[in-house]
């Protein structure tokens, strides 16, 4: 955790077994994203999904139990096989951005960047995740959750490492393109 402008960083590293190439549409192509996004336990649908500087991804997250709450990214940044950077919140069904449902201590904005690099078959994800144009009781609060936050995104990663996974077996002559 890195001390910036806006307080503490989480940053959280993951490496996973799959070509950069196949993880970086993970991220970025709708069919594979609503298949590892959010929470464990949540089923996602996706209302949209716009992947360039200025787009949207608007989802819909959806607990067994039938909670449902609505998140959003707006992408800010985004390198090709390099780098997402997104400022993600809550939202209503429509895309408003909208306090957590939770908690009114949580900042209304995250602003998170995903880095990727790739060894041998083997990429590497570095996640930075701050608060956005944030008061400061909200940074504070931020950091107290982040071991919350690094067992969530840790689900989170492990959704991703499975559906690699499983993509990976469906079509094992693929390396990614396509």
């Amino acid at each position: 955790m890195k001390a910036g402008s806006e307080g503490k960083e989480l940053v959280l590293t993951r490496q996973v077994k799959a070509p950069l190439e196949l993880v970086f549409r993970a991220w970025s192509e709708v069919e594979h994203l609503k298949q590892w996004w959010g929470p464990k336990g949540f089923e996602i649908s996706v209302a949209r999904l716009d992947f360039r500087p200025g787009g949207v991804f608007h989802y819909n997250m959806v607990a067994s139990d039938g909670h449902q709450m609505w998140g959003k990214f707006v992408y800010q940044e985004i390198e090709a096989l390099e780098k997402i950077v997104w400022l993600n919140s809550f939202s209503d069904e429509a895309g408003h951005t909208v306090r957590a449902p939770f908690s009114d201590l949580i900042p209304l904005e995250i602003r998170n960047e995903v880095i990727f690099s790739e060894n041998n078959g083997v990429t590497t994800m570095t996640l930075r995740s701050s608060p956005f144009q944030a008061t400061e009781e909200e940074r504070s609060f931020f950091e107290g959750m982040f071991d919350s936050m690094q067992m969530g995104f840790g689900g989170t990663f492990d959704q991703l490492e499975e559906f690699l996974t499983a993509f990976r077996e469906q079509s094992p002559s693929s390396t990614g393109r396509g």
